[in-house]
């Protein structure tokens, strides 16, 4: 057993935010970033038009995305780019979802509770793996997150979306984007929000459509109504002007110009490998702990599903695992709370809906000289939530 004698850390994070979304801001960043904001301007106008069209050309510069892409800014973050897609292309054939954690569970529902589509396969797996993609047939859409946000567990590469599909492969990538290669050539839809990789502000989302997508869009009215929001099409031609900077709905030019900020950072310390790279380093430096603490774990079971960005960690002490569930979760709990207490780490839990344990963000604009000095807190405070749970069921006995 450990005491209470434990002695903290001499050093904290410099930065202790660790959440999933909102995500840490980047190096050095302060209101200073926002001091060019078009406040109190129409986002109709020349100049405010051109900064969201700077946001959508800087973004698909960084990611390498193929010219023939449209991108748009649309509504309601991450959440509100996947839903226009379920709600806008699905219907014509059958759809595969790969359904693995609380958000790619989410789309699962909403394709066969709320649109209510009967040629519908779940493939599911518990948090910790990935579905059977072998299983994936070319000729279905397919529904699918690149990286579960909240199992810490990705895709290992897009190898197993057939080139040659016939469906369309939608892809939730809010935890990937500008952390992972994505394969533009296996892809058809891609959605993110600015709050994750590159740590922008909420409820703005982004909506990448390949020209299949844009076909389907085209040759396709679905049978239920769309709301304004979701409406892409104009007398059943794509509407050019959304991915001109033409938005559905009035956006923050606030968050626009901190969006900006954050894809200027990015190309200056060299697009999107130094992206990848930091959160590749930040994975390595928990990864290397991991290997040396019997009392932690990584979530997903396989090396090459670990995510980069969504850490997460399961306890697996032995008296952790003789605790029933609700205890489990409570000391869970307390060991984030201990982190935050301590300013070691702020919003480091796991997922409401996940095993109890840790998640620690690891996207670029996280420093992995703060992943490596929040390390050893994390021993010195699992250590003091054994101590606590070891009086408590001394007490109880």
């Amino acid at each position: 057993m450990a005491t209470l004698a434990t002695p903290k850390p001499d050093v904290r994070p410099a930065n202790p935010r660790f959440s999933s979304g909102p995500c840490a801001k980047r190096p050095g960043w302060s209101l200073a970033a926002l001091e060019g904001a078009l406040l109190g301007r129409s986002h109709r106008a020349s100049a405010p038009k051109a900064r969201l069209a700077e946001v959508i050309e800087r973004s698909k510069a960084i990611l390498g995305m193929p010219a023939e892409w449209r991108l748009a800014i649309v509504p309601a973050s991450d959440t509100g780019a996947v839903e226009m897609a379920l709600w806008s292309l699905l219907g014509p054939r059958g759809v595969d979802v790969l359904a693995w954690e609380s958000f790619s569970g989410e789309w699962a529902t909403d394709v066969t509770r709320q649109l209510k589509l009967t040629d519908v396969r779940v493939h599911k797996a518990p948090y910790g793996r990935l579905p059977d993609l072998s299983a994936v047939d070319p000729g279905r859409d397919l529904v699918f997150v690149w990286n579960g946000t909240t199992s810490g567990v990705r895709v290992p590469d897009g190898d197993w979306i057939s080139p040659a599909r016939e469906g369309l492969a939608i892809c939730d990538a809010t935890s990937a984007a500008f952390a992972m290669r994505l394969p533009w050539d296996r892809l058809d839809v891609v959605t993110w929000s600015w709050q994750k990789v590159l740590g922008g502000e909420a409820a703005h989302g982004m909506l990448a459509l390949s020209p299949r997508a844009v076909e389907r869009l085209e040759s396709y009215a679905p049978p239920w109504p769309l709301p304004k929001i979701f409406r892409m099409t104009k007398g059943g031609k794509i509407n050019e002007g959304l991915f001109r900077g033409e938005t559905i709905n009035t956006p923050s030019m606030l968050c626009v110009e901190d969006a900006l900020d954050g894809l200027r950072w990015a190309e200056a310390i060299g697009g999107l490998e130094a992206l990848i790279a930091r959160s590749e380093a930040n994975l390595a430096a928990v990864a290397r702990w991991v290997e040396r603490t019997p009392w932690v774990d990584f979530l997903a079971e396989d090396p090459r599903t670990r995510s980069c960005t969504s850490i997460c960690l399961k306890i697996v002490a032995p008296w952790f695992g003789a605790l029933p569930a609700e205890k489990q979760a409570a000391a869970a709990k307390r060991l984030a709370a201990l982190l935050e207490r301590e300013g070691a780490a702020l919003d480091a839990g796991a997922y409401r809906d996940a095993p109890p344990g840790l998640r620690l963000w690891g996207g670029a604009t996280v420093e992995t000289a703060d992943v490596e000095a929040l390390l050893p807190w994390l021993d010195w405070a699992f250590a003091a939530v054994e101590d606590e749970f070891a009086a408590a069921t001394q007490a109880a006995e």
